[in-house]
Formats: C-alpha cells, structure tokens, sequence
C-alpha cells in the first residue's frame, strides 16, 4: 500500500511514517520548512520528502493520505484529496487500527515532560529485555528512531492531549486505550484548541474513561486539575508520586533528593528504599518524570530496583537540555521548553547544577498559545533564574514588545528581532565561564548553527556542523 502523509516532518506525523515503513507500506509525505532531527531521521529511512503542499504531490494517486493536525480546509493539498476522493484518515486512527489494536499499550499523558518520561520507560523496558513497540513525540539518544512496532505484546506512547485531525477535534490520546497510563500534569496550553483548562480536564476524563479496571493510572499527588479530571469519575486504581516531604500523606512513590539539582535522588516505594538513582540529567521535573517512569515499568513487571539502573545509564532526548557545544568554557545547549513552566522548571534545574555561573537564554515564544500572549503574565518571572534572558520576536507581536519594554530597565530582558540581533545581544554578554540555554518547540530560524559558528570563530577554531 502506498501511504501518503500530509505533515510529514512533525513529530507525531514522522514517527508514524517509520512504523507504516516497518509494516511494508510505501511511504511519502509532504511538509512546509522541515528542520532536524525529524527530517535527518525520516531520509535516513528512505522516505521521501517533498517541500510544500500542492496537489501534484498526490501523483501517482496514493491508497491512503494520513492527515496531520496542523493541516485544514484551504491547504491546497488537502483540498485536492478531498476532490479527487482519495481516502483519508487522522494519524491517531491509523495508528489504533493498524498498530496499537491487541498491544498492552502503555501511554503518557500531560502538559510537560511527555517525551522525556516516554524515553524513561522505553529505556528501563529495553534494559529488561522486552523489545516493546514506540512511538516518542522526539528523538530518544539511546534509540535510532523515534518509533518501532516492536516484537513484543507491549507498545510504549507519547499520548498528547492535542485534536486529532480537522475532521476529528477528539485528543489524540482517545484513540489509544491504555492500560498503563501516566498523568504527569495538567496545566492550560493549546490556546488555539481549548477554551480553558477546564476543557482539557474533560479531554483527560474521556481519556480515563479507557482505562480498564484491571489498568493502572499513575499521577503526581499534587495537581488540582488532575484533581478535577479524575473527580469526574474513574474506574481503575491509581497510584501517585511525590518528590520530598511535599505532601503529608504518604505517596506510593517518592523521591529523598540527595542532591540540589535532581542529579541523584533516592527512590523509595511504600516507604522502604528501593535504590539510589544517580544520572546525568538535573531538575526535580525529571525526578518525578522517573518515578512516574518506575511504577509504570513494575505494573508490567520490571522490578523497582532494575528501573533504577536502567536509568541511571539513560541519555535522555534530543533538545531537552541537549548539549551542543563546550567552546573555550561557554556551553551551548538546546531545549523544547514553550511554556512558562517548562522554561522555570529547565532554568531552575541548571542553576541548581552551575551555581552562580552565568546562564544567558534565548527563548522564542513560539507555539500557538505563546503568540496569542495567553502566559504572558507569566513569562518574564518563568525565566528569573537566568542572569540575561534574550526574547525573539520573529513574528512581530505586539504584546511581546511592549512586555519586555517595560522590563527593560533591570537590564536582564532584551528583545531580539532576527537571528543575527539575537547573536549579537549573546556576543555582547559573553563571559566565561558561561551557560548558553536556546529554548523554542521549532526550528528558531537555524540559531543553534549560527550562534555556534560564531562562538567557534571567535574563539579562534574552525565552524563545524553540529550533530544532526
């Protein structure tokens, strides 16, 4: 079967298109300003990328178009499979029909860190010896590719709370049917597809309405919209995480932090010690997205104490607090946050790692609800724990100008309107020792690249390629 797929390059959309690969489809796709990794992996694959959509990429006439959510009605591409009568059909759906139908499905749920914890269980599953199926919304370090079928009756998946297709508005994560389910949290994001938080605790409620009582839902013991979500009834047993003493009751799973920057941490199950988890990634957000990452491995039977040594050797995910380069003692690294609380949480986790060297972030407000201002409030204080904080406005928005105007005079937030402004604020706050963090759920207009070469020159060496 030749499967064209319109969307190719996102994360979802090209993760799909390496498991119809796998089946024995033919597979081609199409994508507007495609960028890494997902591009790098899918030509590595053999996949065929065409730039843009126009109806001629519909020739010869595919059996079947899978549809992602970021294409509408007036996408001419679209436009031309709907006229020619070329069957279609969402992304989620293939997927539950073709992959997921008969698999014990482990899935991931949340606003944050749901490609992280996916690449969490994934890896411990693997060091266990399942060769379990995937799907991660990113590009895990210790796999080849951001999605396999898998030999075993287990799959492992990124769940997003995000609309299916514009012909079918359901979450994602409604096609799945989990039987292990993790909820890492519940906050407002997807401005451009819900009206309110509320909205999405429904979605997470249609959700858990899947979930079989002989299941298991793991969450976090403090979120009160997960708290909303499950009030609105629930079936299957839940068991919860807590990093500290930051509950008083007792949560089936804890983390004793033994070092400030999440770094090292004991686990510890119905109150007994289980092992010490010591590993190279830093902040509390990953302490509980491991901990959520154990109990989903136990439910399937991978004991405590193996999750814990799994992880302790995990390489985490491209673009999360992804180390590009080390010149002459200024780092450069690369991160996905797009919110205010994956950016505080990002920053918070480096600083408890450097101390007082400085740390200088570019952040590009990027995603739907970043340029409609929705967290606008929020944005500024997000990123207190970098010492200067540079803001690309590559889309001219208004209310980003003004926001940071009127910060201006502590001197730690400027504006950058083009890459090469933004390289020079950097050239101009350079110090060493030194933190560079660019954080951005796209491409950034190539800075990473840029800003590199230009650190490289002016440190006498020859500009290199980063690693793709």
């Amino acid at each position: 079967m030749h499967i064209h797929i319109l969307g190719i390059c996102g994360t979802f959309m090209g993760s799909l298109a390496v498991l119809a690969r796998e089946l024995g489809h033919t597979v081609t796709g199409s994508d507007q300003g495609v960028y890494p990794p997902m591009s790098t992996q899918l030509e590595n694959q053999g996949i065929a990328l065409l730039e843009g959509y126009r109806p001629e990429n519909l020739e010869p006439k595919p059996d079947l178009v899978l549809i992602g959510n970021a294409l509408s009605r007036g996408n001419p591409e679209v436009e031309a499979v709907l006229n020619r009568n070329i069957d279609y059909m969402s992304g989620p759906e293939w997927l539950a029909r073709e992959v997921l139908k008969d698999r014990w499905v482990m899935a991931v749920a949340g606003t944050h860190g749901k490609t992280t914890t996916t690449a969490m269980l994934l890896w411990i599953l693997e060091q266990a010896g399942f060769d379990a199926g995937y799907l991660v919304g990113g590009v895990p370090r210790d796999f080849p590719v951001s999605a396999r079928l898998g030999r075993s009756d287990f799959f492992v998946i990124e769940a997003d709370e995000y609309d299916s297709a514009f012909f079918d508005k359901r979450s994602k994560f409604i096609h799945y049917r989990p039987r292990t389910l993790i909820l890492n949290n519940l906050e407002f994001d997807h401005a451009d597809i819900f009206d309110s938080v509320e909205a999405i605790e429904r979605q997470v409620h249609h959700l858990v309405r899947t979930v079989p009582s002989q299941g298991l839902i793991i969450r976090p013991a403090l979120d009160p919209h997960l708290d909303n979500a499950l009030a609105l009834g629930r079936w299957t047993p839940i068991q919860d995480t807590a990093v500290g003493s930051e509950i008083s009751r007792t949560a089936d799973w804890r983390a004793e932090l033994l070092a400030e920057d999440g770094s090292r941490f004991m686990v510890i199950h119905h109150e007994q010690p289980v092992a010490t988890l010591s590993w190279s990634l830093t902040g509390q957000h990953n302490v509980r997205n491991a901990l959520a990452a154990i109990a989903a491995a136990r439910h399937v039977g991978v004991t405590p104490d193996h999750a814990v040594a799994a992880l302790c050797r995990f390489s985490g995910v491209k673009r999360r607090m992804e180390l590009l380069a080390d010149i002459d003692g200024v780092r450069v690294y690369d991160d996905f946050a797009h919110h205010p609380t994956a950016i505080a949480t990002t920053l918070e986790g480096l600083r408890r790692r450097v101390g007082d060297e400085p740390i200088l972030a570019l952040i590009e407000p990027r995603s739907n609800t970043m340029k409609q201002g929705v967290h606008r409030d929020r944005l500024l204080a997000s990123a207190e724990r970098a010492d200067r904080v540079f803001w690309a406005n590559l889309n001219g928005m208004d209310w980003l100008d003004t926001l940071v105007a009127g910060a201006g005079a502590n001197g730690r937030h400027w504006i950058g309107r083009s890459v090469d402004e933004l390289i020079g604020l950097v050239r101009d706050n350079l110090s060493r020792p030194c933190h560079i963090v660019i954080m951005s759920n796209g491409g950034f207009a190539g800075i990473h690249g840029q800003l590199v070469a230009e650190l490289q020159r002016r440190s006498g060496q020859e500009p290199g390629p980063l690693e793709p």
